[in-house]
């Protein structure tokens, strides 16, 4: 990822923060000002980010359209099943190939596991990137809760793996994640945990579906309260995408890495849907 797509984040950004402030009825002079900007520049950087105009986009980082993408593009995961979406096939615009670590290997919290790390840009700012020998075991963004955090908080979840940094090796996984290239996934979690992440990946891009659907899907339909914390430790933000898992209602939910980074994806994936 170029320092150019984390740029553009920050200015989508900035921009949900000045339309949460001044609603989403500014003009694109008004947003462009908020910002410091001319119209021109703020233009053709949404343009290259998102491919529609802040206008439309506007409307995207609206929480209403949470409730929009509920009645138009929800999808149900038996659906996904069957046209043929697995963790082998095309979904959501990715290659993704995933292999899920025993529960013997998990319950000894990593050991003998050897975890690489870096940092770098993406499309939705700075994240930290995970991988063991087998693919990548983590994709954390720290916009909202900052690096110190964020590392804590990944390192945490495998306590007796051995952290290296790598940032050879691990930016060619994450160039290939961001890049729509095939990608390999290592999902280190509880047995559960594997069936509610497995779940998500298989909800196309553009698409959401509701925590309860994914409690059906699993086969533990009262099981919701679980799914949303098995959704709220998912350790690979994007690939694995928990952001497209929101509320029966039309809420979003939570998100663990902030609410921002949620929406701008969901308005991400919607904007460049339609275009």
């Amino acid at each position: 990822m170029t320092q150019e797509a984390g740029y553009h984040y920050q200015v989508i950004r900035r921009a949900l923060e000045v339309i949460d402030q001044g609603g989403p009825h500014l003009s694109l002079e008004q947003l462009a000002g908020e910002m410091g900007m001319s119209s021109a520049h703020f233009q053709r950087v949404f343009s290259t980010w998102v491919g529609v105009s802040p206008k439309k986009y506007q409307q995207y980082l609206t929480l209403e359209h949470a409730k929009t993408l509920l009645s138009e593009r929800f999808t149900t995961l038996d659906t996904a099943n069957s046209v043929g979406m697995s963790g082998g096939g095309r979904l959501h615009d990715l290659f993704i190939n995933w292999e899920a670590m025993t529960p013997g290997d998990y319950s000894k919290g990593g050991q003998g596991l050897v975890v690489r790390h870096g940092w770098f840009d993406s499309p939705f700012g700075e994240v930290l990137a995970m991988g063991t020998d087998r693919g990548i075991c983590g994709l954390a963004f720290s916009d909202e809760m900052g690096r110190d955090a964020v590392f804590a908080d990944m390192a945490k979840r495998w306590p007796k793996a051995t952290l290296l940094q790598d940032d050879g090796t691990v930016g060619a996984w994450v160039n290939a994640a961001f890049g729509k290239k095939e990608t390999k996934l290592h999902l280190i979690g509880a047995p559960f945990q594997v069936k509610v992440w497995e779940a998500l990946v298989k909800i196309p891009s553009g698409k959401v579906t509701t925590y309860s659907e994914i409690a059906e899907a699993v086969g533990s339909p009262k099981a919701v309260r679980a799914v949303g914390t098995a959704v709220g430790k998912n350790p690979i933000g994007w690939l694995i995408p928990c952001h497209r898992a929101i509320r029966k209602s039309g809420g979003l939910g939570g998100y663990h890495w902030g609410m921002p980074i949620k929406r701008a994806m969901l308005a991400y994936e919607a904007a460049r849907s339609e275009a």
